[in-house]
């Protein structure tokens, strides 16, 4: 499905394939040869995201652009089946594997490997040629990366990256009805998106 949003349309060079059960919302620009496989979801909230040349995005991936952190993925990149990429910059060569996440203002270097399930936290950044094991969180700038058992470690280095503001734009403690308000207007634009022809 090709969906205008915010009275953006995405843009589809004639070399790239975007399956039938796909989704395209708003200012989404594909590069060369990029494959939008089966269920997968790209679209720009209120900020674009771009894709380079020869990026595969597989069976339902997430990948989302935000106003305050656009999107982008180089070339040569794959996203793998399940995974999150919302409001990151991912850069060329870099390997997305099922069900990884990175999260707004995070950055992937080059040749970057983001093993199955693994996170790559908010406003931190992965340096090139990395690898976040299977499961394993990343976070800081640099980037270190945690097992899922070293919580507390992992809290002393996540509390100062600013989640909720980051994400939500509020204050550390704001009351989920407050952040659920938000959301509810904001994700409201949708109301008005317009199936487009190819």
């Amino acid at each position: 499905m090709i969906l205008e949003h915010r009275g953006q349309r995405p843009v589809i060079p004639a070399s790239a394939y975007v399956s039938p059960s796909a989704t395209l919302c708003g200012a989404v620009v594909l590069g060369e040869r990029a494959r939008i496989l089966h269920g997968a979801v790209l679209t720009a909230e209120d900020g674009e995201v771009r894709l380079g040349s020869d990026v595969v995005v597989m069976e339902n991936a997430l990948i989302r652009g935000r106003s305050r952190h656009l999107t982008r993925i180089g070339d040569a990149v794959l996203v793998g089946p399940h995974a999150h990429v919302n409001g990151a910059i991912v850069e060329d060569e870099v390997f997305i594997a099922t069900g990884a996440s990175l999260f707004p203002g995070a950055v992937a270097g080059r040749g970057c490997e983001l093993r199955i399930n693994s996170v790559l936290h908010v406003n931190s950044r992965l340096p090139s040629g990395a690898v976040v094991p299977i499961g394993w969180i990343a976070a800081g700038d640099p980037a270190t990366p945690f097992a899922p058992d070293r919580h507390d470690d992992l809290w002393r280095v996540q509390e100062g990256l600013d989640f909720p503001g980051t994400v939500y734009g509020v204050p550390r403690g704001t009351s989920m009805r407050t952040i659920m308000s938000r959301q509810t207007e904001f994700y409201g634009a949708h109301i008005d998106d317009r199936d487009v022809d190819r």
